[in-house]
């Protein structure tokens, strides 16, 4: 069990049927009356985002999170199999269960598979990823009206907007969590 009071962003709870994680929580002392906790949950499977009010000190049950740690071996169209780390195990998982980080997803790559009570319920992505520029148009001088940026495809398809002094063969630092450029590796 935890407590509203130790709300933190990222802990995960069982609520109403679902596990609910922690987007936002602010605690309020109002002059009068009890304090209480206004927080903001998002659906693990569903990614639905509520607002929800708790008295302060209410309690409700942690949801029992496993992460396990794979590697990604190939995709083959819409499936992609990793390899668990500990186990050498080979899981298959689709591209709806993988979500937007097939994107991301280079050979040999390190990633979590999040597990409650033995069932898949999410992919988590490394922060960001090194991905090389296979494809770029040469940047205009002087062309600043539309922000100075161009668009460039990675090696594994996915299109960004950098700014005009990238070329093909660079390698980009690619933030997995917005999709956008970072740096220059």
């Amino acid at each position: 069990m935890i407590s509203t009071n130790e709300f933190r962003t990222g802990v995960t709870v069982e609520m109403d049927g679902g596990l609910w994680s922690v987007v936002e929580f602010q605690h309020v002392k109002p002059g009068k009356g009890s304090a209480f906790v206004r927080s903001k949950l998002k659906n693990i499977e569903t990614g639905a985002v509520i607002e929800r009010t708790f008295r302060a000190g209410e309690k409700m049950p942690r949801a029992r999170i496993d992460r396990r740690e794979v590697q990604y071996s190939f995709g083959s169209g819409d499936d992609y199999t990793m390899m668990d780390s500990q186990t050498f195990e080979q899981i298959t998982l689709t591209k709806e269960q993988v979500g937007d980080g097939w994107k991301y997803l280079l050979e040999n790559m390190s990633l979590h598979l999040m597990f409650h009570n033995e069932r898949l319920i999410g992919v988590e992505m490394p922060n960001t990823v090194e991905l090389k520029v296979v494809k770029a148009d040469p940047g205009l001088r002087g062309d600043t009206a539309s922000g100075a940026s161009k668009p460039v495809t990675l090696q594994t398809g996915l299109i960004v907007h950098v700014p005009l002094f990238i070329q093909e063969g660079d390698v980009l630092r690619i933030d997995t969590r917005s999709g956008l450029y970072v740096e220059r590796a």
